[in-house]
């Protein structure tokens, strides 16, 4: 599209607004939906100005059962206000509009445009042909149009960024809906993902987390099974990338030499996210999950061998049809082997399309409670306990922005650990921006969070920080925010010395 052709298309300071639901790959999808629009002419809408836009955009999820009833009473909402202003659209994008297609326009007809996981690069298209032809644009991509990494980027941070190694997942999990939305996986070339990493570091990017559906089944799709591992190491030959995290993996791909490349690759965080789902075996062989409580603790061990102050967080269903309470209680023996830093549970749901939707055993909602209370409970004692164990040592706390909701009246800042835990921390007499590196002494742990109660040992100003301070000032002289634009490729500007270096639920 020529820039004749989008100010044609595109009223001047046409505003746009984007709601994510979901998971990171949505996230991320946001951030391309955005810089889509930018590069079509819209600019961002002022926070809070719930649904004041000239473009809704929705990014659904469909993994969650009330998914659906979320997305129309939002839409519902709207419906009055896009009456009041001629011109406004909405559209609805990601898994629930895969799912469900000409259903949302049918049951919230002043809905625009409805557009799919695989072709969100239509976006600016579809909203203009809704325009002139006056009527809904349904249009769904089977398949993977274009990877998500090819499209322009409005990135959320300065200093952190996700990375997209692959889409997709074939796996056959019966409660999940995701392959059926997302496709069969799809890699990227390993010589792509990198050269977008060496881009992002060169704008000022020191942290990156790969992401993908099943991340570690990288590989699978250019039949290298050592392909992630070699990925990760490749990562630490990046100047300039401080941290690398990834997710979220599956149990059945991860392999000892990932866990060696976590090891031996400094920048490879000492944090990972392992989904258990759950701890019996006679309830993950219904859930079509392929490994069993033994490897999946086997896997555990390895890990806390090979890097002793990992931070292991996971994900558990609890209420799984026919779990009895002898499943159950398998399921707390694991966390109380594994010790996971934290654990995000969830009581299970039925999706319609699942074959979990349609077994036999489903459990009340008072038993799934129970359940589900008591897990938590007991995670919760043990988060705390493992954070206690964090009392006394010094950590680099890279400082974030936004993590802290009470910073402003307790006098703090926040960020995080290697291992990804949330630090607050006293605020230093010298300026400390997001992105920029603190040395600070644990003095106090609760279960979700830790504190540093004395003074700052050091702060270590970065480019990452210089990002962050760059696009802020931008902002304020243009509201509307930055677009970041495609990746440049090649290799980053050399680092100054203070700068230098020390990635879904399944």
């Amino acid at each position: 599209m020529t820039s004749s052709d989008r100010s044609q298309a595109v009223d001047v300071q046409r505003t746009y607004e984007v709601r994510t639901y979901g998971c990171q790959m949505n996230v991320h999808d946001s951030e391309r939906l955005s810089g889509l629009l930018e590069d079509a002419g819209y600019v961002r809408a002022p926070q809070g100005s719930d649904g004041d836009a000239d473009v809704v955009v929705f990014n659904t999820c469909a993994v969650r059962e009330n998914a659906d009833n979320k997305l129309y009473g939002n839409l519902g909402r709207l419906a009055p206000m896009k009456t009041t202003r001629p011109g406004m659209q909405i559209a609805v994008g990601g898994c629930l509009a895969q799912k469900d297609r000409e259903t949302i326009v049918k049951k919230a007809p002043w809905v625009d445009v409805v557009f799919g996981t695989h072709n969100i690069g239509k976006l600016p298209v579809l909203l203009e042909r809704a325009r002139i032809q006056e009527e809904a644009q349904i249009e769904i991509a089977e398949s993977l149009e274009a990877f998500p990494s090819t499209l322009p980027t409005r990135r959320e941070s300065a200093y952190a960024a996700w990375v997209s190694i692959s889409v997709g997942c074939n796996n056959t999990c019966t409660f999940c809906i995701v392959p059926a939305l997302r496709g069969k996986e799809k890699d990227r070339r390993p010589g792509d993902i990198l050269a977008e990493i060496e881009a992002l570091v060169a704008e000022g990017v020191s942290e990156i987390t790969l992401l993908g559906q099943n991340v570690n089944a990288y590989g699978s799709d250019i039949g290298d099974r050592e392909a992630f591992s070699k990925l990760l190491r490749a990562c630490g030959n990046v100047e300039g990338l401080e941290r690398v995290r990834f997710t979220s993996p599956h149990p059945r791909d991860f392999t000892d030499d990932v866990i060696a490349a976590m090891a031996e690759t400094p920048n490879v965080m000492p944090q990972l996210h392992m989904p258990l789902q759950s701890g019996s075996d006679t309830v993950l062989k219904a859930m079509r999950r392929s490994y069993r409580q033994e490897r999946f603790l086997g896997i555990i061990a390895k890990v806390r061998a090979a890097i002793p102050h990992a931070a292991i967080s996971t994900d558990i269903i609890v209420g799984f049809p026919g779990e009895t309470e002898e499943d159950f209680e398998q399921t707390m023996h694991t966390v109380r082997e594994a010790r996971f830093a934290n654990a995000f549970t969830f009581q299970y749901s039925k999706r319609p399309g699942t074959p979990a939707a349609e077994m036999d055993g489903q459990i009340p909602k008072e038993v799934v409670q129970a359940r589900y209370e008591r897990l938590v409970a007991l995670q919760e004692e043990i988060s705390w306990e493992e954070n206690k164990k964090q009392v006394g040592r010094t950590l680099e706390v890279m400082v974030a922005e936004g993590e802290g909701r009470k910073d402003g009246a307790t006098h703090r800042l926040s960020g995080r650990a290697p291992d990804n835990r949330l630090v607050h921390f006293t605020k230093p007499d010298q300026e400390v921006r997001p992105g920029d590196v603190v040395t600070v002494e644990i003095t106090y742990a609760a279960p979700h969070h830790l504190l540093a109660e004395g003074p700052t040992t050091s702060v270590r100003r970065t480019r990452a920080g210089d990002a962050w301070e760059k696009r802020t000032t931008a902002a304020a002289a243009k509201p509307a925010g930055v677009l970041l634009g495609l990746p440049k490729i090649g290799v980053p500007e050399p680092l100054p010395e203070a700068a230098a270096p020390a990635c879904g639920s399944h």
